[in-house]
């Protein structure tokens, strides 16, 4: 892509739907916390260094991705911090083209200073609103539970307790493999009950069996990642030339499929060329772009709209339609979809 063409992208009004905000902080923010809070657990105190050392291109894993992790949280534990970090994402992501937002956390890995739970939720909120006044762009918060522990539940309760101050989700996240999404079926009872959108991580490091079990046994509305769909098909030259039963499923009933390349081509041994974003996008799947973990995977929306442009062969007309896809897929109120998409993205796209 030429820099006339790069400068297209970044000016693109774009929808997020996947971002994990302890996987975006700025650098230079992880380092002030960090020296507010006394946390002297950073692998070094030079900007640039620790950067280089939050890059996880050469994880290779998930599971070794997750590690970096522990940092971000670690100077993410008080009230100023939490809304700090909130409020910065809004406006990184907002300056890079984003016209509306879900970004996601675990508001329970946030009590090491002794904040409970529904003050780590405040503060948070707090930080998204900021800046979404500030910058005029829509935002939702979605709670993440996480799959290794047994406290789903009271996360889901959060959520419904939250759900009409601005939670509009409910999530599991954490290592996939060995730790089924099924064993936190009330907890996606209890986030359903509450009339909150559902958005579990499958698909990303196991196979089409998590997908299965996200949808058919937990009743998921959206999926995180989803990409091992691929893994239901047969394909020939880049592209799908038959489906399994799963896969038709997920293509024929419009799952959405919150796909995040850069993070997957870090954890999931598939380069730029082979992802399979393109075959699943031309085949009629509803791939929405997300960044995952902005800091982690040093990445911003315009670098994932790049990213297919340059190695799928996405055009603008591609980009629009996972653009519409994503905002129809947001878990924002009808009159709000149909406001940003006639007002911000048709007019752009056009």
């Amino acid at each position: 892509m030429d820099r006339a063409g790069s400068h297209l992208v970044n000016t693109l009004p774009k929808v997020l739907l996947h971002d994990h905000l302890d996987g975006g902080p700025r650098i230079e923010t992880v380092l002030d916390l960090a020296e507010a809070a006394g946390y002297s657990s950073l692998p070094t105190t030079d900007a640039a260094a620790l950067a280089d050392w939050f890059d996880q291109s050469r994880s290779g894993s998930l599971a070794t991705y997750l590690e970096a992790f522990t940092h971000t949280i670690g100077v993410m534990q008080t009230d100023d911090a939490l809304s700090r970090v909130a409020y910065e994402a809004v406006l990184d992501t907002a300056a890079d083209g984003v016209v509306y937002a879900e970004f996601r956390f675990a508001p329970l890995s946030h009590l090491q200073a002794g904040l409970d739970p529904r003050s780590v939720i405040d503060a948070t909120l707090s930080g998204l609103s900021e800046g979404a006044r500030e910058t005029g762009m829509a935002i939702g918060l979605i709670l993440d539970a996480m799959r290794h522990r047994d406290s789903s539940g009271d996360v889901a309760r959060l959520a419904a307790e939250f759900s009409h101050r601005g939670v509009v989700g409910f999530d599991l996240a954490g290592p996939e493999r060995g730790f089924p999404a099924d064993h936190h079926l009330v907890a996606c009872r209890t986030a359903r009950e509450a009339n909150l959108g559902v958005t579990l991580h499958a698909g990303e490091a196991d196979g089409p069996h998590s997908i299965w079990v996200a949808l058919q046994r937990c009743g998921a509305h959206r999926i995180g990642h989803g990409v091992h769909i691929i893994d239901d098909c047969v394909v020939d030259r880049g592209d799908i030339v038959k489906m399994g039963p799963l896969a038709a499923y997920v293509r024929d009933f419009g799952v959405p499929l919150e796909v995040c390349p850069t993070s997957n081509l870090h954890t999931g041994g598939w380069t730029a060329d082979t992802h399979p974003v393109g075959a699943l996008h031309r085949a009629g799947f509803a791939i929405t772009l997300n960044t995952d973990n902005r800091l982690m995977s040093r990445t911003t929306l315009s670098d994932e709209f790049r990213l297919v442009v340059d190695h799928q062969g996405f055009t603008i007309e591609d980009l629009a339609r996972v653009t519409r896809q994503a905002m129809m897929a947001s878990f924002a109120p009808l009159p709000l979809k149909r406001e940003i998409l006639a007002d911000r993205i048709a007019p752009a796209y056009a």
